[in-house]
């Protein structure tokens, strides 16, 4: 029985030296010191802690990876002709974009341009097509390169290609900024059709932009807009 009295001995001792020690003095009053962690104590805030930490950062981990997973994707840019960049000259409603196929946009390249028209961007038949060139696109056209055709538009298989010439004169203007086409008969405003040229483009990278105009059959010898291709030219690798 002398153990347990012995113990409870030292407990009463140890609880009046800690009534003797200093108080922490404040304006509202004496405040005792925190008392000290027994071993225990210590262990179990330590391990609190430390789960405590673990789970914060396991919680950013996590919410990393949702935003990564759940976060929307920008979408891939993707290459062909024309370019995705859009570009007019003449800022206006009454533009209306034609869809072309070039084989090589880079300048000086020798290239096929298949300058086409649907059925949607004509509403009636065709009896003489105007093509007007900026001037600051500085090439020489050959009439003999220059054809009418029924296009076949191309896909992610297949390219753009001229299936049927249509038979038709083809005249330069003198300074060279303008290609008149002349069909023999008058052009259905069915099927795709589409100018072929084969010529080298010029040094000057940019956006080109070609007007189309046609001229109807009929009394009225007018020419209405038809739309433009923004021809894109690149620098040479």
């Amino acid at each position: 029985m002398s153990r347990p009295r012995s113990l409870l001995a030292l407990a009463a001792s140890a609880g009046r030296a800690l009534d003797r020690l200093p108080l922490r003095r404040s304006r509202r009053g004496a405040l005792p010191l925190p008392a000290p962690l027994t071993a225990a104590a210590a262990g179990r805030s330590v391990l609190g802690r430390s789960v405590l930490a673990g789970l914060a950062l396991g919680g950013l981990a996590l919410g990393g990876v949702l935003s990564a997973v759940l976060a929307p994707q920008l979408p891939a840019l993707a290459q062909g002709t024309p370019s995705l960049m859009e570009f007019r000259w003449e800022n206006n409603r009454d533009y209306r974009k034609l869809y072309y196929f070039i084989t090589d946009t880079h300048r000086l390249k020798r290239s096929e341009y298949y300058l086409l028209l649907r059925p949607k961007d004509r509403k009636t038949a065709i009896l003489k097509l105007s093509i007007s060139i900026p001037e600051s696109f500085d090439v020489k056209f050959d009439p003999k390169r220059i054809k009418l055709c029924e296009m076949k538009e191309g896909g992610m298989l297949s390219r753009t290609r001229c299936e049927k010439q249509i038979p038709a004169t083809i005249e330069i203007s003198e300074n060279g900024k303008a290609i008149e086409i002349f069909p023999d008969t008058p052009v259905s405003d069915q099927g795709t059709i589409g100018v072929y040229m084969n010529i080298f483009n010029p040094y000057n990278i940019g956006m080109y932009q070609f007007n189309a105009l046609a001229q109807a059959p009929g009394d009225v010898p007018i020419s209405g807009y038809l739309g433009s291709w923004l021809i894109q030219i690149d620098p040479t690798n």
